[in-house]
């Protein structure tokens, strides 16, 4: 109860926030409709009438649920007005690319570590390459992969690994270097080759920084997705974009919130990974 409790204060008070800003933001258009109908409106009036709009300027919290419900649980999974059909298609990349990149920015961690030329070489090209908007490189990566002839969810899984690849090196340089020197001799005393020194000193030292990288690769890997598919047909970003063609501001951010749900059950996926692989290592905390 003494860790629930901050948690439901905070997000009571997010709400009441929420709400003070939906009555703010949308008070413009209930004035200038009661204008037009040459009515006044009082204050009291006013407020429910900030929360029940069809395209409202900032959605009241009841009617992004209210639409989130609507769209995962109240419309068959197989429909594309389902944000269940569009959240599988936009995962499927996320998982692809987050493979991709992890694969890759381990490998890579393990040549600068192993390798001087690459340590000076690669690592400074690979920070440099994050420099690039995601936005302006997506459109550049797909029409290169579609001379390929390479399929949407490869097309999308390339760029998610673009973003989710660099908190993959970082961490795992950081932790195939995090044993001192004291434990290298040791090895070396023990005449260990330097296989063995890589897979029983400096890969399990790696772990915990391989999985706080993780999450936040998993995360990078989602907005790769989203952002990769502003220019497909289906998917959660293509869904954010018809929302704004319309205006259906309800529908962005129903999609928005369902991105973030995403995000946080995949991050718990890898933490509980993290837990059951320190545990069989003898490293639970």
């Amino acid at each position: 109860m003494n860790r629930v409790l901050p948690i439901l204060t905070v997000l009571a008070a997010i709400v009441a926030i929420w709400y003070a800003a939906t009555v703010l933001m949308n008070r413009a258009w209930v004035y200038d409709q009661a204008a037009r109908a040459e009515t006044e409106v009082s204050f009291v009036q006013m407020i429910p009438l900030t929360m029940d709009q069809e395209r409202p300027v900032l959605p009241a919290p009841h009617q992004v649920v209210t639409e989130l419900v609507k769209s995962t649980i109240g419309t068959a999974p197989t429909s594309k007005r389902s944000l269940v059909y569009h959240g599988w298609i936009t995962l499927s990349a996320t998982a692809l690319g987050f493979v991709i990149g992890t694969v890759l920015g381990c490998l890579l961690a393990v040549g600068i570590v192993y390798n001087r030329a690459m340590d000076m070489s690669v690592l400074p090209w690979a920070i440099a390459s994050q420099m690039v908007p995601i936005i302006a490189l997506a459109p550049m990566l797909t029409a290169i992969m579609n001379t390929f002839g390479a399929t949407p969810l490869v097309t999308k899984a390339v760029i998610s690994a673009y973003l989710s690849f660099f908190p993959v090196v970082v961490g795992m340089v950081k932790g195939l270097r995090s044993p001192d020197g004291m434990q290298l001799d040791l090895l070396h005393t023990y005449a260990a080759t330097g296989g063995q020194a890589f897979f029983k000193l400096r890969l399990p030292a790696s772990m915990p920084y391989f999985f706080a990288s993780a999450k936040v690769g998993i995360a990078a890997s989602l907005v790769g997705a989203i952002v990769a598919e502003l220019n497909q047909p289906a998917g959660l970003g293509a869904r954010l974009l018809q929302g704004s063609y319309y205006g259906q501001t309800v529908q962005i951010w129903a999609t928005l919130f369902l991105c973030a749900i995403l995000a946080a059950l995949a991050v718990m996926v890898i933490a509980a990974v993290e837990r059951g692989t320190l545990a069989r290592m003898g490293m639970a905390r």
